[in-house]
């Protein structure tokens, strides 16, 4: 049997995640001088300089953005004056102005806010947000002739508009002035709003250039209450909603967006809006324990005797993190914006009464329930269609489009997350609205920018709209393939095929005795954490899987250990959405982020694992098998032969005992093959101890042959 060739190995069904890590280079000494000179400790230091500082006045800045001097917006946004006049002048009329929100949180949490600020400046004001199932996004002709019809003569755009040609043009025909409040990528033609606010049309240097949607209403609701000097009660419950609507659209925690949200974290536990302290309280956010805020469990139990138990006791935590927003509240508000209706998340936004807010708290729990299991269901059906169809075609097409009927348009773009995690490449997922129309969402990965692809189809695309890593489109169901094709020649012109794995960046390596409350606590400095500026991420090598279980909704809990000078140290990890990956070999190095775990009043610290790989030596030997085709050792007082065996791309392992039995696998996967022959070989599972310590004993004789070679 070791004289077979690997093409006759039978295809393994389970692997380890294909990543490709890429480790900052470490700077130990200028750390060392930056820690020195801004007085933190050099592991934070060195994580500020991964993330682009190079000055202790940067560092400073960073640490305590509360120090930036920032600009007035009225110098850095152009048409900001004349948005607050037309604002100004509809108050003092009572002339009626509507808002266009959108779906997402950003959008809902945009339309909120200036409902609420507009109302208490006295403006006679309401709302709209197009059917996501019916409509799409976007402010369309529809919308903006029933404002007409209902008396409005101004039409203010909030995470949506900068797109809207044909709509904001009918509008002014009718008379009606229009403000757009966006933040998305610019076209190559502007609509005709008498304003225009979005930070894309600003100096890239600004420290307002990465807010989002919710970011450039809270700027001109508090600008316009600043004008009006009626600031007083206003400005805090913006900064909450602001905040909630920011980190759930995953906008950069850079400029002004760190101050802002850094505040907001603080305020949002003691936040005046009823609707916050309810979703709070539904989001399980106060517990802090591993089954708090689980969605199916709460989900299940009557939404009055919920309500009747959060009224009789609100108490809620003292600041947030932003994982709270982006894992707890972000996806509750999220999930009715995608199945369900928007105007569930205006009225618990904007209510003063508990009473409904926390019947609206409950109604997004239920609804985001219902969300996680649809997720669930298409993702799996998704990556069927994707294993038979298209697997092995992705290094060629660099781009993965995947359409089917009966797929709900509102959860697909969670899915094309998944999917662009699970294979590396940008995911075009889409799905039908009838026989002649297919509506979808696309995610990227960093080196494919979406709205240029689709920018790239235009002409065979009906709407669309994004920015570099997510976007949305249209087309007429004939002109799939054609799409498609268009898409693989985008791809192919910008990306080579080692882009082609889910790219994880790593901060520093790290052993198991340093994790502990102390760098937890040391590691804080960097919070708020989010988009261009994550979560630490470290990486320790060749670990113990000591324990292993699948838990939840197929997530893997572990234990790890690692000795070190003949101690051993242990910590729990847990990996989310791992289950195809379970179980784990015994031996790899890990990837991952650090957590604080409450659980019975202990706090403790635990792993996020992001990544996991064979140790960096084994790897060495598939890639670069040793010249010796063969030896032999001991294990167990068993004489066993082993070898690799290089055929075609991958090398192949083979442990042959002394009754001719073989056991054969190939690199990064976990399933391998035992037989006398591969006719009669079955699959067996090389990560279970009784395989895996043979191997490890495999390898170290070839080690040792290859180090004397």
């Amino acid at each position: 049997m070791l004289d077979r060739p690997v093409s006759e190995f039978s295809k393994p069904t389970r692997r380890l995640p294909d990543q490709r890590w890429q480790v900052y280079p470490q700077k130990p000494e200028f750390a060392q001088k930056l820690a020195v000179l801004t007085n933190i400790s050099p592991i934070v230091s060195q994580l500020l300089i991964n993330r682009g500082m190079e000055t202790p006045e940067q560092v400073q800045a960073f640490l305590n953005p509360e120090s930036l001097v920032l600009p007035s917006p009225l110098e850095d946004f152009p048409d900001l004056a004349i948005s607050l006049e037309l604002l100004q002048n509809a108050i003092a009329s009572q002339t009626k102005i509507a808002i266009c929100g959108d779906y997402d949180a950003d959008g809902m949490t945009s339309t909120a806010l200036l409902l609420r600020s507009l109302r208490t400046l006295g403006a006679q004001v309401d709302y709209a947000i197009p059917s996501r199932m019916h409509e799409g996004y976007g402010i369309n002709k529809r919308i903006v002739e029933e404002f007409h019809s209902e008396g409005v003569g101004l039409i203010l755009t909030v995470d949506n508009g900068i797109s809207a040609f044909e709509p904001v043009a009918r509008a002014r025909e009718l008379g009606v002035a229009v403000i757009i409040t966006d933040h998305h990528d610019i076209p190559q033609k502007l609509p005709p709003a008498n304003a225009i606010l979005n930070p894309k049309l600003i100096a890239e240097s600004s420290p307002y250039r990465g807010v989002a949607g919710v970011g450039v209403a809270y700027i001109l609701a508090v600008s316009l209450a600043q004008q009006l000097g009626a600031t007083k009660g206003l400005i805090q419950p913006m900064l909450a909603l602001f905040t909630l609507g920011t980190i759930a659209d995953l906008a950069p925690l850079t400029g002004v967006n760190r101050r802002w949200v850094k505040r907001g974290l603080q305020h949002l536990p003691k936040s005046n809006l009823a609707g916050i302290q309810a979703l709070i309280q539904v989001g399980g956010v106060q517990a802090r324990d591993e089954g708090a805020g689980g969605a199916g469990e709460q989900g299940s139990r009557g939404a009055e005797e919920k309500i009747s138990n959060l009224k009789s006791k609100i108490q809620n935590p003292k600041s947030l993190k932003p994982e709270d927003i982006g894992f707890r509240l972000g996806p509750r508000i999220n999930a009715i914006g995608r199945i369900g209706n928007p105007q569930t998340v205006i009225e618990l936004l904007t209510t003063d009464d508990m009473g409904v807010a926390l019947e609206r708290a409950m109604q997004c729990e239920q609804i985001n329930a219902s969300r996680q299991e649809m997720c669930q269901q298409i993702e799996q059906e998704a990556i069927a269609y994707v294993e038979a169809e298209y697997v092995t075609s992705l290094q060629q097409n660099r781009v993965l489009v995947v359409v089917q009927p009966n797929w709900h348009h509102g959860v697909i773009g969670i899915v094309a997350s998944r999917l662009v995690e699970r294979y590396g490449v940008p995911v075009f997922i889409g799905t039908y609205e009838d026989e002649g129309h297919i509506r979808g969402s696309a995610r990227s990965i960093p080196e494919f920018h979406v709205f240029e692809a689709l920018e790239y189809c235009h002409d065979l695309l009906g709407k669309f709209g994004g920015h570099k890593a997510a976007g949305g489109f249209s087309l007429p169901a004939e002109n799939l393939e054609m799409v498609r094709s268009r898409l693989i020649e985008f791809a192919n012109q910008c990306l080579e095929p080692q882009h082609l794995k889910p790219l994880l960046k790593i901060d520093a390596e790290v052993n198991l005795n340093h994790l502990n409350q102390q760098l937890y606590q040391q590691l804080n400095a960097l919070h708020p954490c989010g988009m261009d500026n994550p979560d630490p991420v470290f990486w320790t090598p060749n670990v113990q899987v000591v324990e292993q279980k699948i838990v939840g909704k197929g997530h893997i809990k572990l234990t790890i250990a690692q000795t070190i000078d003949n101690q051993e140290y242990r910590i729990k990890a847990i990996a989310w959405r791992w289950g195809d990956y379970f179980r784990l070999p015994s031996r790899v190095d890990i990837a991952y982020k650090l957590r604080e775990n409450y659980f019975n009043g202990n706090t403790t610290i635990e792993l996020e694992l992001i990544g996991v790989r064979l140790p960096i030596q084994i790897q060495q030997f598939f890639v670069s098998p040793p010249t010796t085709s063969s030896t032999t050792f001991e294990y167990n007082q068993r004489q066993y032969t082993c070898g690799f065996y290089k055929n075609g791309i991958e090398a192949e392992l083979r442990i042959k005992n002394s009754e001719g039995k073989v056991l054969a696998m190939q690199p990064g996967h976990i399933i391998g093959l035992l037989g006398t022959n591969r006719q009669n070989a079955k699959e067996v599972d090389i990560s279970q101890p009784q395989y895996d310590n043979i191997i490890q004993a495999a390898l170290q004789a070839l080690s040792v042959l290859s180090a004397g070679s």
